[in-house]
C-alpha cells in the first residue's frame, strides 16, 4: 500500500502494474481527483479508481463514473461499509482475471482503440495510419489481451466503463 501527498506525486510515483486499486479524494492540492482519474485511465486503463468526496453532488458523481471511476462515495465514511466496498471492488476487478496483461496501452494502441470504437475496419485503420493490415491485427490482438476480452462487444464495453472511448 502506498499513499501520496498530491495527485501529481501519485502520477509520478505510482507503479500501475503493482497497484490493484487507486483510492483518491476529489479535493486535492493542485489537481482534483477527477483530473487524476482521467490521467490514470490513460496510463493504466485496467486500474480501478474509487473516488471519495466530502462535497459531492450528482453532476460530479456522473462526471466521475463517466470518467471511469468504479464508484463515487461521500464522506464521512463508515469503516465497515468502506472496507466492504473496497473488498467488493477488488473481488470484481478485471485484474483478478489471469489473462489480462497489466501493461499500459501504447500510443498507437490508444489510437487504434479509438478507431475501432468508431467502427473502422482493420483495413480502414491500416490506410488511415499508413500501416499494413497485419500490423493493425497485431495491435488489435494486444489490445484485446490487455483488456482481457475475446470479442469486440466486450472490448467496447470495458473501454467505455474505463472512460477510454
Amino acid at each position: 500500500m502506498s499513499s501520496f501527498a498530491s495527485a501529481a506525486d501519485c502520477l509520478q510515483q505510482l507503479n500501475p502494474i503493482m497497484c490493484d486499486l487507486l483510492i483518491a479524494d476529489v479535493k486535492m492540492p493542485g489537481m482534483d481527483g477527477i483530473e487524476l482519474l482521467t490521467k490514470i485511465k490513460r496510463i493504466a486503463p485496467w486500474l480501478p479508481v474509487l473516488l471519495i468526496t466530502g462535497y459531492g453532488d450528482i453532476p460530479m458523481a456522473v462526471r466521475a463514473v463517466k470518467g471511469g471511476a468504479v464508484d463515487f462515495i461521500e464522506k464521512p465514511l463508515d469503516k465497515e461499509s468502506f472496507l466492504n466496498k473496497v473488498k467488493s471492488i477488488l473481488h470484481r476487478s478485471p485484474l483478478t482475471d489471469p489473462y489480462i496483461i497489466r501493461k499500459p496501452l501504447t500510443r498507437t494502441e490508444t489510437v487504434i482503440l479509438k478507431l475501432i470504437s468508431r467502427g473502422n475496419t482493420n483495413k480502414e485503420i491500416a490506410i488511415l495510419l499508413n500501416r499494413s493490415i497485419r500490423t493493425i491485427e497485431v495491435h488489435r490482438c494486444h489490445i484485446f489481451r490487455k483488456f482481457g476480452v475475446d470479442n469486440l462487444a466486450d472490448l467496447l464495453k470495458r473501454a467505455a466503463v474505463m472512460g477510454l472511448i
